[in-house]
């Protein structure tokens, strides 16, 4: 799995001028899922981001995570994320996984992130959306599960 987690003061997304979802304080997460993500992959990056320490403290220091502050997080689906622009001038998708799975794995690290008393909101899978980031800091991080194992 691949993820851009970013800090934000606010976020949402729309589909058609339609908010579908949207949080205050807290993260936004583009997900990609690889084709071969299992669970354990889902579970890894869930865990890692909800206790990365990216909020400030009493003390203005990166020291807290979105459990320490309770804040919510928007996740949104992006398999564009496994695009491999190596070759040519077009991205080739082959690494992401196929819908079906991408899918469930998406749903799988809602449901995950949601075990930790995180609220969640989401995009709409597969679905043609606009995401409005008011990044904080700016804090932005690149995680991927592959470089871990």
């Amino acid at each position: 799995m691949r993820a851009v987690v970013q800090r934000v003061t606010k976020a949402f997304v729309s589909i058609q001028d339609e908010t579908i979802g949207s949080i205050e304080q807290g993260l936004v997460v583009l997900l990609g899922v690889h084709a071969d993500d299992s669970e354990h992959e889902a579970r890894w990056m869930a865990d890692k981001i909800v206790h990365l320490r990216i909020f400030e403290d009493e003390n203005g220091k990166m020291n807290r995570s979105l459990v320490d502050i309770g804040k919510e997080m928007l996740i949104v689906s992006q398999f564009t994320l496994y695009g491999d622009c190596r070759k040519g001038r077009r991205p080739g998708y082959s690494s992401a996984a196929p819908p079906e799975k991408a899918e469930a794995l998406y749903q799988k690290f809602i449901e995950l992130v949601e075990a930790h008393n995180i609220s969640t909101a989401t995009g709409r899978f597969q679905a043609m959306m606009e995401v409005s980031i008011s990044n904080s800091g700016p804090v932005t991080l690149l995680l991927d599960s592959d470089k871990t194992f």
